[in-house]
Formats: C-alpha cells, structure tokens, sequence
C-alpha cells in the first residue's frame, strides 16, 4: 500500500480514537472507551509504519494538521461544536504550515 495511503487510515483511525473520546464519558463507557484505545493503536502502528518512507516532521505534520481538522469537522457534526471564525482562521493556517513544510522545505526530500 502507498505510504500516503496508509497515512490516510493513520489520520482515520486517530479521528475515530478521538471523535469516541467525548463519547467515553472520561472512560466510564466501556464501548467508546475500547474505540478510544483501538483507534489510537491503529493510528500509531500506521503512522510508524509510514516513517520508513515519509520523514518523520512531514508525516506528524500531515497526521496532526488532517486530526486536527477532521476532528473539528466531526465535533461540529456530531456534537454541534461549530468553529469560530478564529478557529477556521486556525486551521487555515496549519493546512497553510504543512503546505509549506511539503512543497517548500527542503525537510521533506529524503
């Protein structure tokens, strides 16, 4: 599978593992406390295993700028949590970091 691919499902799994957090209730609820622990397992063990390929800064700044995003997209549909307009402003500008980490620096040749 490509590395990008598996950094995909890594960001997935960390979205479910997080977006199931609330839902635990601080771990009280034995069904979102295991989705909690699941997710964050697959989300490490695919994130390590794209760290052969990708370079470890470029990859967690994909891994935590497409979590963070996802996960506020997911709270706002599920939890009714809507982003201000700093908070979008916010994400603009991490979407803006990670775009320049990958096209500009040089950090993410090999």
């Amino acid at each position: 599978m490509p590395p990008y691919a598996i950094l995909t499902l890594a960001i997935l799994a960390e979205v479910i593992g997080t977006s199931a957090m609330k839902a635990s209730q601080g771990f009280t609820r034995l069904g979102p406390s295991v989705v909690v622990v699941l997710g964050y397992c697959a989300a490490f063990y695919l994130l390590a295993r794209v760290l052969d390929t990708i370079p470890v800064g470029i990859a967690y700044a994909i891994w935590a700028a497409g979590g963070t995003i996802l996960v506020t997209l997911v709270a706002w549909i599920i939890y009714d949590q809507r982003p201000d307009g700093f908070a979008i402003i916010g994400m603009a500008l991490i979407i803006a970091g990670v775009l320049v980490i990958n096209l500009l620096s040089k950090t993410s040749t090999h």
